[in-house]
């Protein structure tokens, strides 16, 4: 029997409706936590608001998994740098004020944004670890003031796109406030297809993870976030590690097989949450 509990990201269509509409189709489905976006949880908003949000999911019998975050932390405009790092601060104490314990946090460059430098042609890889590990020691303090974890994950095109990179990164920064969203599917692009070992080489370390299956190689053009099941990821060894390590946190499904999205599930985001559950049930037998 799994420790690890069931939610799912509230991004697609899921991101333009009412938050009530949300909690109360992914409820029905048998989710146990949600995991909110900027579109719902935008520490713009005024607290009490956020709070609402909180405490809606907490009556419907459902946890917040944590807080999504999206800021690209290596860019050549240092006052947009500053800016990003300042939205990154606002969300952790808002989720601290709203009792959530995790945010998540990526590193940048955005490989699919054409506007992001590239390492190497624009940056240079020591420069643009400089400016995410100068972002993580301005974050560490507010995090730990707040009581907020963050989830850094290893996303494709990034300084962090693998298994490797990512624990060059996760071994400077403070293990008790940083922790890793893992999401086996970037790894997986990148030839880390032994997902049970990269679990248990994280441990105690992880503090989220991403339910993605990933098919090709890391350009751009040339892969897929597939449903999950079709694609590279080894499933049984995955969640085989994650109940050995005794794993009792969120497994958060991101749906991004985007063309399945649209062509034929039209677009529906309550079809896509429903599929992915049966999908979960079949890979873990549950």
């Amino acid at each position: 029997m799994r420790k690890w509990k069931l939610a799912f990201l509230a991004g697609l269509g899921y991101a333009s409706m009412p938050a009530e509409q949300v909690i109360a189709s992914l409820r029905k489905l048998g989710y146990e936590g949600i995991e909110w976006t900027s579109a719902h949880f935008n520490p713009d908003l005024p607290v009490s608001r956020l709070k609402e949000l909180v405490q809606r999911t907490r009556d419907a019998g459902m946890e917040v998994s944590r807080v999504a975050g999206t800021e690209d932390l290596v860019c050549l405009d240092d006052g947009e740098r500053r800016r990003r790092i300042e939205r990154m601060i606002r969300r952790i104490e808002a989720a601290g004020m709203c009792g959530v314990s995790s945010v998540g946090v990526c590193t940048g460059p955005f490989a699919w944004d054409p506007k992001a430098p590239k390492v190497g042609q624009d940056i240079s890889e020591g420069a643009a670890w400089a400016q995410v590990l100068e972002a993580y020691e301005i974050i560490t303090p507010v995090a730990r003031a707040a009581k907020v974890v963050t989830t850094t994950e290893g996303i494709f095109g990034t300084l962090t796109h693998d298994f490797y990179s990512h624990r060059f990164l996760m071994d400077r920064i403070d293990p008790q406030v940083h922790k890793v969203n893992l999401d086996p599917s970037h790894g997986t692009l990148y030839g880390n297809f032994d997902t049970g070992w990269v679990v248990r080489q994280w441990g105690k370390r992880i503090g989220h993870v991403h339910l993605k299956d990933a098919v090709g190689v890391p350009e751009l053009g040339k892969f897929l976030f597939p449903l999950l099941g079709e694609g590279r990821v080894d499933w049984k060894g995955f969640f085989a590690a994650l109940n050995e390590i005794g794993y009792d946190g969120f497994c958060s499904v991101e749906f991004e097989s985007f063309a399945y999205y649209e062509r034929v599930l039209k677009g529906d985001p309550e079809a896509a949450a429903r599929i992915s559950m049966e999908q979960v049930k079949a890979l873990t037998g549950v």
